[in-house]
């Protein structure tokens, strides 16, 4: 019968740290896996000793394989269940041949030592990938612990955080926690930029006193947004944004393409409707693109923008749920079809046209294709003062083309 592995969650003080549970479960182990660092805490263990390695595939392999056969226990950090390995092992066995035995996990110990209450803050990851897309996560909260690597450290933490005018925060770094060698010290974002940290580190990040930050609500005013000069007015106007980000109807997690991006006015109002949206967008303007960057920074928007006339460009970029298409340089139809063949299951698209050749474009090319489009016609005022009085100012009409892939039922009974 196959035996369950224990994993256990171990700290910088090594054994000492340990449970008699804990420690019980290596003792009887035939075969104890952890890193180089880990297993030196088990110098006297008297069974086979096996190197965590990266990446994990084989190892998890190596796991099930020894719990065929033989009592194994993995050495993990602190608390394997939170941002650890326990969840990659109980997804390749099953929960019910596992047994975690949790350690103080690092953002424990780090709170303690800043002596901060934890169950109101952010938890953010830039461990083993970047920090891209952390500015929108991070924007409001009052106070976040983010996890570091050898790669992403504090300091580049700290400068990223600097690029996007987050001075609000300052920082806690607890080094080594746990153990012998730990270090744990306060310091203001420009401090950190220049601080150097042992690599096993986390990160508090707190709100100072009377420190507060602006809420980016939906539908901003259009004179918000850094706008080409003196032609102002080459964005997506507030009533059309609103109505195309209820169309596009996006999701926690999706890709979003942004075509034809000019300002970003769209992204990054969507950004900040779905902060773990990954948006994707492109602009062949170079200009608009300089403000786009600049739009980037003052509403802490973090997604990759790229100067291209799509449909090149959409290359670089990872498969679309959704697809907004603002400005398509007489290319519609070409970037329509690009955009229906790299689509994912279920993908919408938004297209915005201000012209009756581009609705009649849009909507031919994408009926066609068998997807189910809709037509929105927004004609909108705004109030103007004249002398004592006010009068309404017409906007510019403009036709919504939204369309949504048929799902594969829907496809195949036409």
């Amino acid at each position: 019968m196959t035996r369950p592995v224990t994993v256990v969650g171990i700290g910088e003080d090594g054994q000492t740290g340990l449970t008699e549970v804990a420690r019980a479960a290596v003792a009887r182990a035939d075969v104890l896996f952890g890193s180089v660092r880990q297993l030196e805490f088990f110098p006297n263990f008297a069974g086979e000793v096996r190197t965590l390695t990266s990446p994990l595939t084989g190892t998890l392999s190596d796991i099930e394989r020894e719990a065929g056969e033989r009592a194994v226990v993995v050495l993990a950090s602190g608390d394997p269940l939170f941002h650890g390995m326990a969840k990659l092992i109980i997804r390749r066995l099953g929960a019910e041949r596992v047994r975690v035995l949790p350690q103080l996990s690092s953002l424990q110990l780090a709170f303690a030592r800043a002596g901060e209450s934890w169950q109101d803050a952010l938890f953010l990851s830039a461990h083993g990938h970047s920090f891209e897309g952390l500015a929108q996560r991070l924007h409001g909260a009052v106070k976040a612990l983010v996890l570091t690597d050898d790669v992403h450290t504090p300091a580049e933490l700290a400068l990223y955080l600097l690029r996007f005018g987050m001075t609000e925060y300052e920082a806690f770094v607890g080094e080594r926690l746990g153990g012998e060698s730990e270090r744990t010290a306060w310091y203001t974002l420009e401090q950190l930029a220049e601080a150097e940290c042992h690599p096993l580190n986390v990160v508090i990040l707190r709100r100072r006193e009377g420190e507060t930050s602006s809420p980016f609500t939906l539908g901003m005013p259009d004179e918000a947004f850094v706008q080409r000069k003196p032609d102002r007015g080459l964005i997506t106007k507030r009533e059309v944004r609103i109505q195309t980000l209820s169309d596009l109807e996006l999701r926690k997690g999706e890709v979003l393409w942004d075509i034809g991006a000019c300002t970003g006015s769209v992204s990054i109002e969507a950004i900040h409707l779905v902060p773990d949206l990954k948006v994707y967008a492109v602009e062949k303007n170079a200009e608009d693109l300089v403000n786009l960057r600049a739009n980037q920074v003052k509403f802490r928007a973090d997604f990759v923008a790229v100067e291209a006339k799509a449909p090149a460009g959409l290359d670089q970029f990872p498969d679309p749920d959704a697809v907004f298409v603002g400005g398509s340089g007489g290319e519609l139809a070409d970037l329509l079809e690009t955009c229906m063949r790299r689509a994912r299951p279920g993908a919408r698209v938004v297209v915005n046209a201000a012209t009756i050749e581009n609705l009649a474009t849009a909507h031919q090319v994408l009926t066609a294709a068998g997807w189910n489009v809709s037509v929105t016609l927004l004609q909108t005022a705004r109030s103007k003062p004249i002398l004592q009085l006010t009068r309404m100012e017409g906007m510019n009409p403009v036709y919504l083309v939204r369309a949504k892939m048929p799902a594969r039922g829907e496809e195949e009974s036409e």
